[in-house]
C-alpha cells in the first residue's frame, strides 16, 4: 500500500459532496485533527463545497472560541451531525437548536462503542445505555431539533429484555491524528494523553471502503517506530498529513506529565482555592471508601482529585476519566480528557466497556438541573445545548452516583471560612426545578436499579429515594428554611438533618 503525504489543503480537497466525515478527537485540541478541519472550513467559505456533509464524532470538539468543529459551522456544509456531545463548538449548537441540520446526541460511550462495532461489520451497538433518558426513541430518540427523524435509535427485546439499539452507519471518510507517522502510514501516539477510539476509526472507514486521513506532528523512516507504540497501523492509512505546529491540547504545546513520559511532582499542581466549589469537592470526597474504582466527570466534579491530592488521599484509591486514562489527576477545565500522572490510558470504547459492565464503585458527576423526581438535566437548557457526553454512561452504571453543583448558578456569593459557610447573594439561576429541561438520568430507572445517589451542594445534601429527595445534611451557618427548603420548587423529605462537617468550610 502506498501512503500519500499531501498540505491539509490537498487533503481536505479530497472529502467530497454529501460524504459521511467521522472526525476523531476531544475537546481542548485532545488528539484534535485541527489543521484538518481549520482547511476544511476555509475551502467550503472559499468555494462552497463540498457540500451536505454527514459529520459524526464521540465527543465535544473544540475550544469553545471557534476552533474545532465550530470551523464547520457553516450553512449548507452539514446536512446532519451525530455527536456524543456539542458543548465544545457553540457554533454548530447554535445551528442545530435552530434546526439548520438534522442533529442528534447519543452517549459517549455509544459512540465510541459504535465505531468498533461498524470495523467489525456488525449491524450496530445493542446496549441498556441511554433507557429511560432523552436518548431513548419513547423519550426524544437523542434528536435536538424538529427537522431531525427518530430513525437513530429504537427499542428492541432480547433476552427478556428491553435494550436500546444504536444502528450502524456507512463511512466515506475520516480525520484522525496521532504524534508520529512513519513513511508506511504507521502512527504513534507517544506525546498523546489519550488514545480515544482513533483505531476503531481508521479501521471502520478502511473497511466500508473510505478514506482514512490522519494528521501528525513527526515524520519518521518507515521501521524506526517501536511497534509498541503505534495505535494505527499504516494498512489503516490513506493520507497522512504533517502539522509540525501541532499542539497537545490548546493549553500546552507539549506536558510530558500528561502522555506518561514523566510524573510530576505534586508541588508542581496549582492549589484549589477555598471557595463554593472546594467545599463540594471535600464532602464529595468523603464518600470514597478505600480502595474504590472511581470517576470523576468535567466540571465541579473534577477538583475532588486536586483535593484529594491536598490531603494525601490520592493513594487511597483510582481515579478513571471515560477518555481512557486509569489513574492520576485529571486536568480541569477546557482540557478534561487528560489527566497528570496517569498509571494507564486505554482505548476509549474499552473504558466504557468497564462502565458498562459495573466496574465503577462510584462515580462523581455535575448537575444543572435536578426536579421532584430526582432526575438530572445536563444536556441542553432552552435554546443551549451541551450534550451529554459520557454522563448518560457513567451515571446509568456506577454502584453509587454523587452529583455535585452548587445550590443555584449565575451570581452566587458565599462566604466560606472559620468553619461555616454564609449566602451572601444567590445566583440567578435555581437549579431545583419542577421539571427539568431534558432527562439525561433517570431517577426512575436508577431506583429500579437499587442505585444509591446523592445529591451534594456547598450549603445541602441530599438523597434519592423512591419517593423523590430527602434532606440529609445542611453546612453549619446556613438557615435550613431560608437558603434551602423555601429555594425548592417541591417537596423534600427531612428527618434526621446532620450538620455537614465544619472541617471543610476551613
Amino acid at each position: 500500500m502506498t501512503v500519500r503525504f499531501l498540505t491539509a489543503e490537498a487533503a481536505a480537497d479530497l472529502v467530497q459532496d454529501g460524504q459521511t466525515l467521522a472526525i476523531g478527537g476531544s475537546g481542548g485540541g485532545l488528539l484534535e485533527p485541527d489543521a484538518l478541519l481549520a482547511a476544511l472550513g476555509r475551502r467550503f467559505r472559499a468555494t462552497g463545497t463540498p457540500r451536505d456533509l454527514d459529520l459524526v464524532h464521540t465527543t465535544g470538539i473544540g475550544d469553545r472560541e471557534g476552533g474545532g468543529m465550530d470551523h464547520l459551522a457553516q450553512r449548507g456544509l452539514v446536512r446532519s451531525v451525530v455527536a456524543g456531545n456539542w458543548g465544545m463548538a457553540p457554533a454548530m449548537s447554535a445551528m442545530a437548536v435552530a434546526g439548520e441540520f438534522e442533529a442528534y446526541n447519543f452517549p459517549q460511550g455509544v459512540m465510541s462503542q459504535l465505531f468498533r462495532e461498524i470495523a467489525a461489520g456488525r449491524p450496530g451497538v445493542v446496549t441498556h445505555v441511554g433507557l429511560g433518558t432523552f436518548c431513548d426513541p419513547r423519550v426524544e430518540a437523542g434528536r435536538l431539533n424538529d427537522v431531525s427523524p427518530q430513525t437513530r435509535v429504537e427499542v428492541v427485546e432480547l433476552a427478556g429484555r428491553e435494550w436500546l439499539f444504536y444502528p450502524a452507519f456507512d463511512l466515506d471518510v475520516c480525520f484522525i491524528r496521532g504524534t508520529t507517522a512513519d513513511e508506511r502510514g504507521n502512527l504513534s501516539f507517544e506525546q498523546e494523553g489519550a488514545r480515544l477510539e482513533m483505531l476503531a476509526i481508521a479501521q471502520a472507514t478502511r473497511n466500508r471502503g473510505g478514506l482514512v486521513i490522519a494528521q501528525v506532528k513527526r515524520v519518521a523512516k518507515a521501521g524506526t517506530l517501536d511497534p509498541r507504540l503505534v495505535v494505527v497501523p499504516g494498512i489503516c492509512v490513506d493520507v497522512v498529513v504533517h502539522h509540525p505546529a501541532q499542539k497537545q491540547v490548546v493549553t500546552h504545546e507539549y506536558e510530558p506529565a500528561f502522555s506518561g513520559e514523566l510524573r510530576a511532582a505534586a508541588s508542581t499542581l496549582p492549589p484549589f482555592p477555598l471557595d463554593a466549589r472546594k467545599v463540594v469537592a471535600r464532602r464529595a470526597l468523603s464518600e470514597i471508601v478505600p480502595g474504590d474504582v472511581v470517576n470523576l466527570g468535567v466540571g465541579i466534579a473534577d477538583g475532588i482529585a486536586s483535593v484529594a491530592a491536598e490531603e494525601g488521599r490520592l493513594d487511597e484509591f483510582t481515579t478513571t476519566i471515560e477518555q481512557g486514562a486509569v489513574g492520576g489527576i485529571p486536568a480541569r477545565g477546557v482540557i478534561f480528557g487528560v489527566a497528570t500522572n496517569p498509571e494507564a490510558i486505554l482505548d476509549q470504547a474499552a473504558q466504557f466497556d468497564f462502565y458498562d459492565g459495573g466496574g465503577l464503585d462510584i462515580a462523581f458527576l455535575g448537575f444543572a438541573q435536578v426536579d421532584a423526581a430526582g432526575n438530572v438535566n445536563v444536556s441542553k437548557f432552552g435554546s443551549r445545548v451541551v450534550g451529554t457526553g459520557g454522563f448518560v454512561d457513567i451515571s446509568q452504571n456506577a454502584g453509587t452516583v454523587v452529583f455535585c453543583g452548587t445550590f443555584t448558578a449565575g451570581g452566587l456569593d458565599v462566604r466560606v471560612g472559620g468553619g461555616e459557610l454564609r449566602v451572601l447573594a444567590e445566583g440567578a439561576h435555581a437549579k431545583f426545578v419542577p421539571a427539568v429541561g431534558q432527562v439525561t438520568f433517570s431517577a426512575r430507572e436508577s431506583v429500579a436499579r437499587g442505585q444509591r445517589v446523592r445529591y451534594v451542594t456547598e450549603r445541602a445534601v441530599f438523597d434519592l429515594t423512591a419517593d423523590g429527595l430527602r434532606l440529609l445534611e445542611v453546612a453549619p451557618g446556613v438557615d435550613v428554611r431560608r437558603d434551602v427548603l423555601d429555594l425548592i420548587p417541591f417537596g423534600v423529605l427531612v428527618e434526621d438533618v446532620r450538620t455537614m462537617e465544619p472541617e471543610y468550610f476551613q
